[in-house]
């Protein structure tokens, strides 16, 4: 009678144990099987891209970004404080229209007119790279555009444009904005852009040879520093505010419907310097950008390129591209990157379809 008692018990052990260890390995099972992570799309971090059409760094439309990432062009990251929409563009590859320059940029899908408009984009951003090659005496070297206005017709010229820029070796770079004119004539080969300051330098300062750099701005913006900026379109005025933790608040007033450089005299002395020995010295028209469709960018607009400084003195840099391969100029540091935190859009009632500008532009590639 023992006997069998003890058979039991130990054939109820055994059981308990086998029941033990199965369990514990289902709950191994369970704990190591992690589900994928969800992707965070630039839609989830700015809710606004029902209003933009994005181009990527190789020349096409990839349309409403609702949705979407790109690994190479345009995804988002966490920095573990934010989540940020990332945009990037190399030195060289396809571009979009008839610009020289790569970009990976937003652009608004309706146009609106200065002088009726009542318009606004705000964002806050920090740009992580700009070029390590170029030549130090062409002003567009290792520049980066953030955000702009652009006119949808005639010329298509730019009202605004927002750089940052960083010399090698600095630790410090500067933004500044641009004034284009909107040529008179038809011919726009003289037109030049004007440059202000907003922190350390404006486009005007160059270096002395092709690797020798100015002085490292006091005042300017590291790359990964935060920065925002507004810009407001209402009754043909632009208007500027840029602010940033430990500088100075800078606004700047800009009227687009009139214009102050209609005549050879009127051409400020950083343009008789910088763009009329190249040729660029045209006046403007006396509207400026009156009657003409106008639309907000954003994003990364590259402004170093591969194209020989024997063209162009100011904007074309001969810089690294590695034959357009986007990787190798991703690996040591050949390409433009910037992170937007936020950003908003407001939008006059009167703006109207900006599609014209995209089936025209989105052929030549």
């Amino acid at each position: 009678m023992n006997k069998k008692i003890n058979l039991s018990v130990s054939t109820f052990l055994i059981l308990s144990v086998f029941l033990i260890l199965n369990s514990c390995s289902d709950t191994v099972k369970k704990t190591n099987k992690k589900e994928a992570p969800k992707t965070v799309y630039a839609s989830d971090v700015i809710p606004f891209f029902d209003h933009w059409k994005l181009i990527l760094g190789d020349g096409s439309n990839a349309g409403f970004a609702n949705n979407f990432e790109n690994r190479d062009y345009f995804y988002t990251v966490d920095d573990e404080n934010s989540n940020w929409i990332v945009f990037k563009a190399p030195n060289g590859g396809n571009t979009h229209g008839t610009s020289n320059n790569t970009r990976t940029e937003l652009a608004q899908a309706k146009k609106w007119y200065p002088a009726t408009a009542n318009d606004k984009l705000t964002a806050t951003l920090k740009v992580m790279n700009v070029s390590a090659t170029g030549d130090a005496r062409v002003a567009a070297s290792y520049a980066v555009v953030v955000g702009q206005i652009h006119s949808a017709d005639k010329h298509e010229n730019e009202p605004l444009k927002i750089f940052y820029k960083k010399f090698p070796g600095h630790s410090k770079g500067s933004v500044f904005w641009h004034y284009e004119i909107n040529t008179a004539g038809d011919d726009n080969s003289g037109r030049w852009d004007y440059s202000s300051a907003v922190w350390g330098h404006d486009f005007s300062v160059l270096g002395s040879e092709e690797n020798t750099y100015p002085e490292e701005p006091e005042d300017g913006i590291a790359l990964g520093e935060e920065f925002s900026f507004e810009v407001e379109v209402k009754d043909g005025i632009m208007s500027l505010k840029f602010t940033s933790e430990g500088h100075e608040t800078k606004t700047f007033t800009k009227n687009l419907i009139e214009s102050e450089y209609t005549t050879a005299s009127a051409i400020p002395e950083q343009i008789q310097k910088l763009f009329v020995p190249l040729g660029q010295d045209g006046v403007e028209r006396k509207n400026a950008y009156a009657g003409e469709g106008c639309f907000f960018k954003l994003g990364a607009y590259n402004q170093t390129n591969g194209k020989s400084p024997e063209e162009n003195r100011n904007w074309c840099s001969g810089a690294e591209t590695h034959g357009g391969d986007i990787q190798k100029q991703y690996a040591d540091g050949n390409y433009a990157e910037v992170w937007f935190k936020t950003a908003s859009l407001t939008i006059s009632k009167d703006a109207v379809s900006n599609e014209g500008y995209f089936s025209l532009n989105d052929k030549i590639n």
